[in-house]
């Protein structure tokens, strides 16, 4: 009877269900980032690809195509991950940046970010091209997914790409965050990483925020601020361009 009533509860309080849901998840993922890897995954990253995991398992249990929010007790999950909430944090995210502390970066900088957006647009691009895609849409879709896995899911929104195609970038883009975290403590030697200049100019070609995060952290935590704040405005740079500028040069090809 007891258990009757608290999922009567949760589940008309549904998006209240989801918030302290994930919020679990991501102590969870963060304490497994602690005392399993020490820091050098990100627990964000950690995060994300549980609810992947967590996602395809509610959908293939349940049969539906909304993963966990297919589940009553759960619905609210849908809703807390669906375009408004994200583009809520996106919002808040560039709000939260300094144009001019971007400024003192330089132009090295700026182009920096530039580069980057473009440069792991086209490689994304390449690779699902290689896999067959010829739909412009596709291609744009996970070729920004490569930029960040919020790109990716800004972009697919944006051009109407299918779920299963957004669900693509946010692995391609998640794939690419933890390769940044683990690689970065072992390149950063090599291309003198190890001052602010440097990882502003890191943040801005790699541009996942929570990888650059991750790897800085590793490798010196007083860099991280430099990083992700260019990695941030990157994150910005790519929803603006992929779905834009990039998207029409992929379509005048195919």
């Amino acid at each position: 009877m007891i258990l009757d009533s608290l999922f009567a509860v949760l589940s008309k309080n549904a998006l209240i269900t989801a918030f302290a849901f994930v919020g679990i998840l991501v102590w969870l993922s963060y304490e497994i980032s602690r005392r399993l890897t020490r820091g050098h995954v990100h627990g964000s990253a950690i995060a994300i690809a549980l609810g992947l995991v967590l996602a395809y398992v509610g959908g293939s249990f349940t049969g539906g195509s909304q993963g966990l929010a297919d589940f009553s007790l759960l619905a609210g999950v849908g809703v807390m991950g669906g375009a408004m909430f994200r583009d809520f944090a996106i919002v808040a995210t560039a709000f939260g940046a300094e144009l001019e502390a971007l400024k003192k970066a330089g132009v090295v900088g700026a182009a920096s970010v530039v580069i980057g957006v473009v440069l792991s647009f086209v490689v994304g691009a390449v690779v699902a091209v290689s896999f067959g895609y010829t739909d412009p849409v596709a291609i744009s879709t996970i070729g920004a997914g490569a930029a960040t896995y919020i790109v990716g899911p800004v972009t697919g929104t944006a051009l109407g790409a299918e779920s299963g195609i957004i669900a693509l970038s946010v692995a391609a883009g998640l794939t690419k965050s933890v390769l940044v975290m683990i690689v970065t403590p072992f390149i950063a030697p090599k291309i003198g990483l190890d001052n602010p200049h440097a990882a502003l100019i890191y943040g801005g070609l790699m541009g996942t925020t929570s990888g650059v995060a991750g790897g800085l952290a590793a490798t010196d935590p007083k860099l991280v601020p430099y990083g992700a704040m260019t990695a941030t405005f990157y994150t910005g740079v790519g929803c603006l361009l992929a779905p834009s500028v990039l998207f029409l040069a992929v379509r005048a090809i195919y």
